[in-house]
This record gives C-alpha cells, structure tokens and sequence, in this order.
C-alpha cells in the first residue's frame, strides 16, 4: 500500500484538501478566496514534508528522521536552526500571527515524522530514502512557490515549476527525476 502523505496528513490532522499549485501562477488558483486555514495548511504541509524529503537523501539524515523524539522539537529536527525563517514565511503566506504558524508546523511535523516511521516500518535509511523519493512529486505539486523552500533548504530544483507540471509527458518525466534523485546529496 502506498501512502500518499500530503492527503494522509491533510486527513489527519483535519485539515482542508490542498490545491496543485499551477506551474504558470506558481501558487493556488483563487488564493485570496481561500480561508486563513487553507492558506496556512497549503503552505505548510508541503513544506514540512519537503524538509522530510530534503533530510531523507543521506543516511545521516535518515536516522534523524528515523530516531526523532516527536515530543521535542519536530521542527527543529527537519530545519536544523532554520525553522523561525521557515515559520516567517509561512505566517507571511497565510496571513496568521508566527505563533499560530509555528504551532501548526509542530503539529505537522510531529505528524509527518510519525507517518513516515509508520510506512518505512524499519530502521532502515535506504527504505526511508525510496519511500520519500516515491512521495516527492506528490508533495512538489502543492509547494508555493512564495515560500522559496528552495532558498531555506539550500536545493534550487525544490523550487523549479517543473515540478508542478503534470501530464503523460510531465509524469514520465517526474518518475525519471525520481530514479535519478536517488542518489544522496
């Protein structure tokens, strides 16, 4: 069974189903129709889990992920001192108090640590790093592009619009991005 963890987040936690950014817009359709809510958990959800992703490419990152304690400093763990920048930007997108944002953040990262040991159901960096190379365009597709996670997480691709494209071409391409992005960085 694959897991798709933006919807099974987005389930979880019980927030609004998240909009495909557009690759031409680079962010959601009617956005400023969207409520604070929706803003904030279409920001940080995939943001959160892009950190997942970015963490996953080595082992050492795997094991962090694989050995975090989700009842510290979640955030902390996926953003390595960056996390108040992280926080900053989303506030800024969804127009919320940073308090507001980091405590969603939280909750979201405690979240997505949990789901992604459940999947992996092992202690092994490889599993963790194929089964978060198999998620990666799922997540891309519902990055804002407003959030410059590419800047944050030192990875300029994770900000590409060619991420956010989809089609027969697009998605053949995306799973050759995905054999190629296996490697550790």
């Amino acid at each position: 069974m694959t897991t798709n963890l933006i919807e099974s987040i987005q389930q979880n936690l019980e927030y609004p189903p998240l909009k495909k950014v557009d690759p031409n817009i680079q962010d959601i359709k009617g956005k400023d129709a969207e409520s604070t809510i929706e803003q904030l958990a279409q920001a940080a959800i995939p943001a959160v889990l892009t950190a997942v992703y970015k963490l996953s490419r080595n082992d050492e990152g795997s094991l962090k992920i694989l050995k975090a304690d989700t009842h510290k400093d979640s955030l902390h763990t996926l953003f390595n001192g960056k996390e108040n920048q992280l926080v900053e930007k989303v506030a800024e997108y969804a127009g919320v108090s940073a308090n507001q944002a980091e405590s969603h953040l939280e909750n979201i990262a405690d979240e997505s640590i949990k789901l992604v040991r459940e999947s992996v159901a092992s202690a092994d960096p490889q599993k963790l790093k194929q089964f978060m190379n198999d998620q990666r365009h799922h997540i891309l597709v519902y990055l804002p592009a407003a959030l410059n996670l590419g800047d944050l997480l030192k990875d300029e691709s994770l900000d590409d619009r060619t991420n956010k494209m989809e089609g027969p071409v697009s998605n053949f391409m995306h799973k050759i991005e995905n054999k190629l992005s296996q490697g550790g960085n």
